[in-house]
């Protein structure tokens, strides 16, 4: 492992390149089409067992190690967010309205990147590795589909890791946490159906937007009179539309938002509790409704043991000073299926930067020097768990 660094420093400009060549083609969930085909013709070129069309556009690309033994996967997101480009970047999104604002071009280049350098080292190595890409990551979820069509077995997988670049840690700086790092989360849709009217007779009407405001509130208040107060979670509504002018009272009032917590029995009790709120003011009030809850991803929980094994690995890459125990956060992340199922750790990967922009935003980049070191982190992290007995 002694030139495992000198290895990704040769080929430093095809990882940067190919980080390039993805952010030029963003693609929103389950929309991967030219993403996933450029990823499985990388995937082909080292001669790996290459399987497309995963839960539409998925992508896996198995490499035998020569005997059997442990088998480890590695998971990299693929989809970008609709989100017009405002970075200036040469290399720019081509597509109108999408744009990697969440890093997954990295991800997939530092997943290609492993492969590339992994294929260099074969011989050495026992076992199996997974190189996983994954449509969906930012909903609806191409982790459970994929899961669903197998990609745990044949051969079984033992181990799971991946990362995340992440603003709030600096440049130069690697986050791993055992346990809890990403909560759990759930999307709801509620449409209140009233009855509407002139605005100067309200008592003609059943007002929606009156409703609605109710609604809000009770909803919140889930969160402060009923949650235990040491167990974090939250509950936001985004989107709240009603009406079209200032004296008309509308029939209906649309509201979108999520629940999350990192606590999974508080995170299946969210539909029970929301819908006895919705339907106790609505009748209340005289009002109806329609209510879509769409379960999303389970909290993200790394496993104590691989998450130590991470840290003993970043630590010869950055030194131990700049491996750092991250905040939890309340994002979620598909990657919690993969660790449900197998043993394994999600990292964080420091990108944090003066004057830089967060994730999700039109103008978010990064310095291209962290995908070396994302190379070296999955690599030794894959060599570390191929040969461990945990």
């Amino acid at each position: 492992m002694v030139d495992l660094k000198q290895r990704i420093d040769k080929h430093k400009e095809t990882i940067i390149n190919l980080r390039r060549a993805l952010h030029k083609i963003p693609e929103t969930a389950f929309t991967e089409e030219k993403t996933s085909a450029f990823v499985a013709e990388q995937l082909e070129k080292l001669g790996l067992q290459v399987t497309s069309g995963i839960a539409r556009y998925g992508v896996v690309g198995l490499m035998p190690l020569g005997s059997q033994g442990k088998t480890v996967l590695l998971r990299a997101d693929m989809d970008a967010l609709p989100i017009q480009e405002e970075t200036g970047l040469p290399f720019a999104s081509v597509h109108e309205g999408a744009m990697h604002a969440c890093g997954h071009d990295g991800h997939m280049a530092m997943g290609l990147g492993a492969a590339l350098v992994m294929n260099e080292l074969r011989e050495s190595l026992t076992g199996q590795v997974k190189f996983l890409f994954q449509p969906a990551e930012e909903g609806p979820g191409g982790a459970r589909p994929m899961i669903d069509e197998g990609v745990m077995e044949n051969p079984h997988v033992d181990y799971s890791v991946g990362a995340h670049l992440w603003p709030a840690l600096p440049a130069g700086s690697i986050g791993i946490k055992a346990g809890r790092l990403m909560a759990a989360m759930n999307r709801f849709d509620l449409k209140i159906i009233g009855k509407g009217g002139h605005g100067a007779m309200p008592h003609l009407c059943v007002d929606p937007i009156d409703v609605g405001v109710q609604v809000v509130n009770a909803l919140q208040r889930v969160v402060s009179r009923q949650m235990n107060p040491v167990n974090p979670s939250v509950l936001t509504v985004g989107s709240f539309h009603g009406g079209t002018t200032f004296n008309i009272i509308p029939d209906t009032a649309v509201l979108c938002g999520t629940a999350r917590t990192f606590d999974r029995e508080v995170w299946q009790s969210w539909p029970e509790r929301m819908e006895r709120i919705i339907r106790g003011v609505c009748e209340a009030m005289g009002a109806s409704y329609e209510l879509e809850l769409l379960a999303g991803y389970p909290p993200t929980i790394n496993d104590a043991e691989v998450a130590a094994l991470a840290c003993r690995a970043a630590a010869q890459i950055v030194g131990e000073e700049n491996v750092r125990e991250p905040e939890v956060t309340m994002g979620g992340e598909d990657m919690s299926f993969y660790l449900e199922k197998s043993k394994g750790c999600f990292v964080f990967l420091g990108v944090g930067r003066p004057g830089g922009f967060p994730l999700h935003n039109s103008r978010f980049d990064y310095s291209e020097d962290v995908l070396l070191a994302g190379v070296e982190l999955h690599c030794r992290m894959i060599m570390d768990l191929l040969a461990s007995r945990i």
